[in-house]
């Protein structure tokens, strides 16, 4: 395994600045955003698909400093029934285009989540029993049937097409695809290019165990973000871990991302790796920084430290 890191945390450094400070922290790749809910500031799919002397000046300082790129990525919700979902759609078909330009084979994103019935407005996340109110199988058909099952073969042809061997969908909350369960009916239908973006920190906020999520992935697992999630004790105790405060809420939250190895221990990240290394995965982990209880500074020099010290070389 290799480390790399999601750069929009940092953001508001220029690209080349960008790229100088990865250097200094000591990661080895480089995970960029094309568009999505990001505003996709180092590596905008859109604008270096039209200035390719753009993309070939920026492909050339990625070069000199020694990095790769471990994936791009567009995280996005292409199944909305409005004009965003038509707008992520366009920036994941694009970023999919600008990774086939580059060779990066891989593409770091959402399964999507559309709505749950014809002429709805707004996207569904349907997470109560099937069995009742009546409607909810056919709200749950229509859902990946009719709308998830024919975008996503599209988006594999799409691939296939340019040359990009997988998505790794990230098992994240309000989209189709949150679980491995959810991540095998996509699979299952759309075939082995689409795998899971494991990414603990939400399995940890649902209840699951992200080292058994690993066992039943298998080959199944695409991608690894380095991402950590605490449980609040007592808060979450009183109200469950169905959180709807804002993130930078930190003090009155039931639960919170943190840097890495401030919600789980480096014994429980060293087994998850080698679970992971186990089930055959040997590829990128992406550094996802998300801590709003410290400094970025810190919270990404801690996470480094911590993946440093717990992935398998």
């Amino acid at each position: 395994m290799k480390l790399s890191i999601c750069t929009d945390v940092m953001g508001d450094l220029s690209f080349t600045d960008m790229l100088d400070k990865c250097v200094d922290l000591g990661v080895e790749g480089i995970e960029m955003t094309g568009g999505g809910w990001s505003p996709a500031p180092h590596f905008r799919a859109d604008e270096l698909l039209a200035d390719k002397g753009l993309l070939k000046q920026k492909m050339a300082e990625i070069k000199a400093r020694g990095l790769e790129i471990a994936a791009l990525n567009c995280s996005a919700n292409p199944l909305d029934p409005g004009e965003m979902g038509k707008r992520h759609l366009q920036e994941v078909q694009d970023t999919v285009r600008l990774a086939g330009e580059i060779g990066v084979k891989k593409i770091v994103t959402m399964s999507g989540l559309p709505e749950a019935a014809p002429g709805d407005t707004v996207p569904n996340w349907l997470v109560c029993t099937k069995s009742w109110p009546a409607e909810m199988p056919e709200w749950d058909r229509y859902q990946w049937e009719d709308r998830a099952f024919p975008l996503w073969h599209d988006l594999v042809k799409l691939a296939t097409e340019v040359g990009v061997e997988k998505y790794a969908l990230e098992n994240f909350s309000a989209m189709l695809v949150w679980n491995p369960r959810t991540l095998f009916r996509l699979r299952n239908e759309v075939g082995p290019m689409v795998g899971m973006n494991l990414d603990p920190s939400h399995l940890m906020w649902m209840g699951a165990d992200p080292i058994a999520s690993a066992r039943a992935l298998g080959d199944a697992i695409h991608h690894l973000h380095g991402k950590d999630t605490r449980i609040e004790r007592v808060k979450a105790d009183i109200d469950g871990l169905l959180e709807p405060k804002e993130v930078t809420d930190v003090k009155d939250r039931t639960w919170n991302y943190v840097a890495v190895g401030a919600g789980r221990d480096l014994q429980w990240w060293k087994e998850f790796f080698s679970v992971c290394g186990m089930e055959g995965y040997d590829g990128w982990v992406s550094l996802e920084m998300e801590d709003f209880t410290m400094s970025t500074e810190a919270g990404i020099r801690s996470s480094i430290d911590a993946l440093q010290a717990t992935i398998i070389r």
